[in-house]
């Protein structure tokens, strides 16, 4: 198995929606926002090289809004989809599953794409997995997540019939390198996976753990549905990673990749940071 950082691109959000209520004379001192209260945040993507499959973790938010809606989004940076999966020697037709932790647009926003103005799957060659209680939510979204779940971002795959699910614990349609964890606060059944690499436990965060910075327990994003349920998520969750040595790989931090954990007097807490690669 090889594993690979793809850098889709960067992007800013408001920081005082990114922490909750967190005051911002704390999350300041860690993610300066600029005049407009934005901070910065990366789209990384995880791929996944196994004997006969090569899969995609997450798409990052794709290009195929219009100008407009994606100026919300404030993009920057030279880093794509493409560039960064031709940096490892690899395209799009290469790709034969894509994994989706879940539906929101700065995830599953480049797994369709459009061409001569009809949506089609962004990786011809590729299943896309999801699972079907998150799939029905984002169907049916609430009013927080409604501007999140855009139905151009996944209705044409299930159309095109490329669409699987993974529900309950079918941890076998995958290598046995890799198993599933399910977590519910920031969305329905968000999907984590587990990796087993060279050793070690790598677990792919998504929104769990956006960046280092929320590693502190009641830094959870105001963006989350059940912000409780987050907190009681995260705190088994990194109890557990402490207990076990796991390295975190942060999809939304934009400077740290990995990390390490142990535990101090105010908690869990970052150990050793480093680059997926330096593995």
């Amino acid at each position: 198995m090889n594993l690979y950082s793809i850098n889709t691109g960067h992007f800013k959000l408001d920081g005082g929606a990114m922490f909750g209520v967190v005051p911002k004379t704390i999350w300041n001192k860690t993610n300066p926002a600029d005049e407009n209260n934005l901070i910065e945040l990366a789209m990384r993507c995880l791929l996944i090289q196994t004997d006969d499959r090569l899969t995609l973790v997450d798409t990052g938010i794709g290009d195929k809004q219009s100008e407009k809606a994606l100026s919300y989004y404030h993009l920057y940076g030279e880093h794509t989809l493409d560039h960064s999966l031709a940096s490892h020697g690899f395209s799009r037709k290469d790709i034969t599953d894509v994994f989706l932790t879940h539906l929101h647009l700065d995830h599953a926003g480049a797994a369709v794409m459009k061409e001569n103005e009809v949506l089609i799957p962004s990786f011809p060659n590729a299943v896309y997995w999801s699972n079907s209680v998150h799939w029905n939510w984002a169907l049916h979204p609430n009013d927080r997540e409604k501007a999140s779940f855009l139905r151009e971002n996944f209705l044409p795959l299930r159309k095109k019939n490329v669409v699987k699910f993974i529900d309950g614990d079918q941890h076998n349609l995958f290598p046995q390198e890799i198993t599933i964890k399910l977590v519910s606060g920031h969305t329905e059944s968000m999907m984590l996976p587990i990796i087993q690499y060279k050793g070690k436990t790598i677990v792919f965060v998504a929104d769990l753990i956006p960046t280092v910075s929320h590693i502190p327990i009641p830094y959870v994003p105001g963006y989350d549905v059940y912000p409780l349920k987050s907190m009681d998520e995260k705190r088994s969750f990194l109890q557990e990673a402490v207990d076990n040595n796991y390295i975190l790989f942060f999809e939304h931090d934009p400077y740290i990749e990995c990390c390490t954990l142990q535990m101090t007097e105010k908690g869990v807490r970052i150990a050793d940071t480093f680059l997926l690669k330096d593995l």
